[in-house]
């Protein structure tokens, strides 16, 4: 067990949180009614401030007075965000293969940047050592009750935003912190009978896996332009939580989320990376998971992992099609 699932939930005096309410934009794809729920526009650029706000918010309260974690990218610029927010220092552990711009990001919010290993994995045995001293918090990116916690906050606004419950939300799944929190936040709030599409990229497909074999199964070389969804397993707690709830793991092509990058860029004018494009690549396509949903939201998870230019590039790809 690693020491961020021994975390204890005594979160009621917590401050302020450090995330956003974020709006829902109505819309409509082909005949089907979609609601994005625009996480890209968090102050950290993605939903990971939700939880990762809250963790963060609980060791400070209990005593932490620095902050290590390890991160694909945007786990890392949530948790240096918080860090500068709550003034804790921070040490961000990314893998060789992250870009060298987002490790100049998370270093201009003030936190430390070291370079560990090809995936996350190898970067997350680090931070773990790092975290080894008392007053030092390890700050995971997916793994932990709070973060899930937080993450719920998510569906507790829709609840607010949304007319009825709609019959079934589409997100993106990497270690499945996100997807945790919102089967929490559906529990809460009654909403059982809306299905969960739980995307993935082809080539990191850890969950679709699982499922179907019944145990957590490492994926010995994950790979995806998705790169903030690649990591080896999926958290242990998200099998009995998916059996528990309608959740449909859908896998899609790395094709795909390029080409839903461009189209919400293009119809919409908002720049997420292809982890995003995951889940809002079944409801571009028409995805055959969706057939006789009419009311859906797509959880526009954001994420700085992209470039103006990677989008030129997909979208001259998808012209010459």
């Amino acid at each position: 067990m690693t020491p961020s699932l021994a975390v204890e939930r005594h979160v009621d005096t917590l401050p302020a949180p450090l995330h956003v309410r974020t709006p829902l934009l109505a819309t409509t794809v082909g005949n089907r009614h979609v609601g994005l729920k625009l996480e890209n526009l968090q102050p950290a650029r993605s939903f990971k401030i939700r939880g990762i706000g809250r963790l963060c918010q609980y060791h400070q309260a209990h005593g932490a007075r620095a902050l290590v974690c390890s991160s694909a990218g945007n786990a890392g610029y949530a948790v240096a965000w918080a860090g500068r927010a709550l003034g804790l220092p921070v040490t961000v552990v990314l893998p060789e293969t992250s870009a060298e711009w987002m490790r100049e990001r998370i270093a201009e919010l003030g936190a430390e940047v070291v370079v560990e290993g090809r995936v996350w994995d190898d970067a997350n045995t680090l931070a773990l050592a790092l975290a080894r001293s008392p007053d030092v918090a390890y700050i995971p990116p997916f793994d932990n009750p709070e973060i899930w916690a937080g993450h719920a906050s998510l569906v507790d606004e829709l609840a607010e935003q949304c007319a009825r419950p709609p019959e079934a939300i589409v997100l993106a799944v990497g270690g499945g912190g996100l997807l945790l929190g919102v089967l929490e936040g559906l529990r809460r709030h009654g909403w059982t009978r809306t299905r969960v599409l739980a995307v993935e990229p082809e080539g990191a497909a850890g969950l679709a896996a699982s499922l179907a074999q019944g145990r957590v199964v490492d994926l010995p070389a994950p790979h995806s332009v998705a790169s903030s969804l690649c990591v080896r397993h999926v958290s242990e707690a998200l099998l009995p939580a998916c059996r528990d709830m309608a959740v449909t793991p859908v896998v899609v092509s790395d094709d795909a989320c390029r080409r839903a990058c461009v189209r919400l860029a293009e119809r919409y004018g908002m720049v997420v990376e292809p982890a995003c494009g995951a889940a809002l690549a079944p409801v571009f396509d028409d995805h055959p998971a969706l057939a006789g949903v009419h009311d859906v939201v797509s959880v526009v998870c954001g994420g700085q992992v992209v470039t103006l230019e990677d989008l030129a590039e997909w979208s001259r790809q998808g012209s010459s099609d």
